[in-house]
């Protein structure tokens, strides 16, 4: 199916960050998307405007500067749910990814697991997504089950999957799209069987909520967890999606501040969700530029977005597959926007810093995936991730850079 394509190159211009010069003297060439994104010029706008105009507290203020400060605040909310296909009552804001999930870990669990209970994963998941599930398993005497990684060109053992979800397991939390080696898991599938089972599902939305459509009612997950700084916003800020049923089902994650309903020496109630999990200060400013982020993307398209990443990764795996000594790892087929890959008698940390010297920012090293890297004995690898300010051009370059590395360590 085609899209409206919008002009790429003048999107490109949107980014004030990708104008510069190095202190090297070589233009800045951005291959480190996954690991956080640049931001448009319209989303600092928001951040500088809400600070320069209406920067206050929210939920607490009778003034005038409170209350639109509250009003934006709100607004946000409205407008990053629209943007995955939620009810505004359904989005926690949080810290990111892993504050996301490190909530559900801990509040989720705390009322729902027990001893002898599972809690399933993949070979795949980033750390954020293994360790507050050690952690809760720890707590509660519950262990950890996974679905197999069957090779380094990332593909799971899909078949073992409804073997695996047994009545033991109470949860499964998987990545919809892997971080190291662009993986894209069945998720809306796997909810599904997971669902027909009674089984709470979490899906890590960190590589697929700013590169492909997500609408949450057609996944059909429990929760979604997604970061701002890797679609286009701040730091700082990102998103819990939870059903209804399944932030109701919750205790309090942190206390004090507006979540609370009333408060007493001995005992406190709590409000329902989403505020219920936003103690103390929220990240006003983070929220305002998260949904500036959501607007923008949603305005380019988000089909448009995958289309045009597809192109570009394409164009990426046949460059480093070209490159003699090179490999890219991961799958042969589709894949989110990125690629590892390993140079013959390099390190990946060599590789990236004589990179660097040529402006190119390549991320190195296991990718918050040590498990995984230990799977495929591998020490580490590059990684070379894109979003849709990237050009075909840059990617020659990177094929350039590249060769020039290969024959330099020879």
């Amino acid at each position: 199916m085609n899209f409206p394509s919008p002009d790429w190159a003048a999107v490109r211009a949107q980014f004030p960050i990708l104008t510069q010069v190095q202190d090297n003297g070589e233009p800045l060439l951005y291959f480190d998307s996954a690991a956080s994104s640049q931001k448009p010029q319209v989303v600092i706008e928001a951040l500088t405007r809400f600070y320069e105009h209406d920067n206050a507290n929210v939920h607490r203020g009778f003034y005038e500067l409170s209350a639109r400060a509250t009003e934006h605040y709100e607004a946000a909310r409205g407008r990053v749910a629209h943007f995955i296909g939620a009810e505004d009552s359904e989005i926690v804001f949080t810290r990111g990814t892993t504050e996301a999930i490190n909530l559900v870990a801990f509040a989720w669990c705390r009322k729902n697991l027990r001893p002898g209970d599972v809690i399933l994963l993949t070979e795949l998941e980033h750390h954020s997504n293994l360790v507050p599930w050690q952690l809760a398993a720890e707590r509660h005497g519950a262990t950890l089950r996974f679905v197999t990684v069957l090779g380094d060109d990332g593909s799971l053992d899909e078949a073992a999957v409804p073997g695996l979800l047994t009545e033991e397991v109470k949860l499964f939390a998987f990545p919809h799209i892997s971080n190291s080696l662009g993986t894209i898991t069945p998720a809306e599938d796997w909810c599904a069987l997971a669902r027909n089972r009674g089984i709470i599902t979490l899906v890590d939305g960190a590589q697929s909520v700013g590169h492909i459509p997500v609408n949450v009612k057609e996944l059909g997950c429990d929760f979604l967890a997604f970061s701002g700084h890797k679609i286009c916003g701040p730091t700082g800020i990102g998103a819990l999606y939870g059903t209804a049923q399944a932030l109701a089902d919750m205790p309090p994650f942190h206390g004090g501040g507006e979540m609370i309903e009333s408060v007493q020496y001995e005992r406190s109630t709590y409000r329902e969700a989403p505020a219920r999990f936003e103690a103390g200060t929220p990240p006003i400013a983070g929220a305002i530029g998260l949904a500036a982020a959501c607007d923008y993307l949603a305005a380019l398209g988000m089909e448009a977005i995958a289309a045009h990443d597809e192109i570009l990764t394409a164009r990426l795996v046949d460059t480093l597959n070209r490159i003699d000594g090179v490999r890219a790892i991961g799958p042969q087929g589709k894949r989110g926007a990125l690629s590892s890959f390993i140079m013959d008698g390099v390190h990946p940390h060599d590789l990236v810093t004589f990179a660097s010297g040529r402006g190119l920012a390549l991320r190195g090293g296991h990718h918050c995936t040590q498990p995984l890297m230990r799977k495929l004995k591998l020490p580490g690898t590059a990684r070379a991730s894109l979003y849709f300010y990237n050009t075909e051009e840059e990617i020659d370059r990177l094929g350039e850079i590249l060769t020039d590395t290969r024959r330099y360590f020879a």
